[in-house]
C-alpha cells in the first residue's frame, strides 16, 4: 500500500512539472503520504507465556510433641501431728447360707394296664363222644399208634373254622383220623376279658392200642 502511493506520488509530480502545477500538487499528495503511513495498522501484541508452575513443595512430617508428664501426688511419710487416728471396725461374718432344698422326687411312672384276661378253647363234656376219634381199623392190625398235634381255629361260636396237622404220629391214616374227629368236635370258644373271640387253640390227639 505504501508502495503504490510512493509510485503515485512519483507520477503527480511529473505532472505537476510539465504543467506547474508541483507545488499545488505537494501540498495535496503529502498530506495523502502521510494520512496512508498513519492508517496503517500496528501488529498485533502477541500476549506472553504463562509464568512456569511453582517447584512442588516437599511435605513437612509433623513431629507431635510428648504430652507433658501428668503431675503425681507425693506421699508424705509422716502423718500430721494433730491428724486423728481412726479405729477401723470389723464388719459382722455374713449369715451362713442355707443349702438349697432337694429336689422334689419324680413322680412314679404310671402303672402299666392289666394284661387281658385270655380264656382259651376248650372242649365241651357234652360233646366229649364227638370229638373222640375213630381208630382206623388197619392202623389196629398193623400195631400203628402215636399222638397227633392238630391245630384248630375255633371261631366265637364254638364252631372249627380250620384245621390243620401241627406234628404228624408218623402214620398218615392216624393224622387224617385226628382231622376228622377235630371237625366234627365243637369247642367252648376263647374269651377275651369275658368276650368270646376267634381264636387259635392246639388239641392233642393220642392213638394207643389196648392189648387187654
Amino acid at each position: 500500500m505504501i508502495a503504490g502511493g510512493v509510485v503515485l506520488f512519483h507520477v503527480a509530480a511529473l505532472w505537476a512539472l510539465q504543467n506547474g502545477l508541483l507545488r499545488r500538487a505537494a501540498e495535496v499528495v503529502l498530506p495523502t503520504v502521510i494520512m496512508t503511513e498513519l492508517v496503517d495498522p500496528p501488529k498485533p501484541i502477541e500476549p506472553p507465556p504463562p509464568p512456569p508452575p511453582p517447584p512442588p513443595q516437599p511435605k513437612r512430617e509433623v513431629v507431635k510433641a510428648p504430652p507433658p508428664p501428668r503431675p503425681q501426688a507425693i506421699r508424705d511419710p509422716k502423718p500430721a501431728p494433730a491428724a486423728p487416728v481412726g479405729v477401723v471396725e470389723p464388719q459382722p461374718p455374713a449369715p451362713p447360707i442355707a443349702p438349697p432344698a432337694p429336689p422334689a422326687p419324680p413322680a412314679p411312672p404310671p402303672a402299666p394296664p392289666a394284661p387281658p384276661a385270655v380264656q382259651l378253647p376248650s372242649t365241651d363234656a357234652d360233646y366229649a363222644q364227638s370229638c373222640r376219634p375213630l381208630y382206623p381199623s388197619m392202623s389196629k392190625r398193623l400195631g400203628e399208634q402215636g399222638r397227633v398235634m392238630v391245630k384248630v381255629v375255633v371261631g366265637a361260636d364254638g364252631s372249627p373254622k380250620q384245621v390243620d396237622i401241627k406234628k404228624s404220629s408218623g402214620f398218615e391214616r392216624l393224622d387224617e383220623a385226628a382231622r376228622e374227629a377235630m371237625l366234627r368236635c365243637r369247642f367252648v370258644p376263647g374269651k377275651v376279658n369275658g368276650v368270646a373271640q376267634s381264636m387259635a387253640y392246639d388239641a392233642p390227639v393220642n392213638f394207643v392200642l389196648n392189648n387187654n
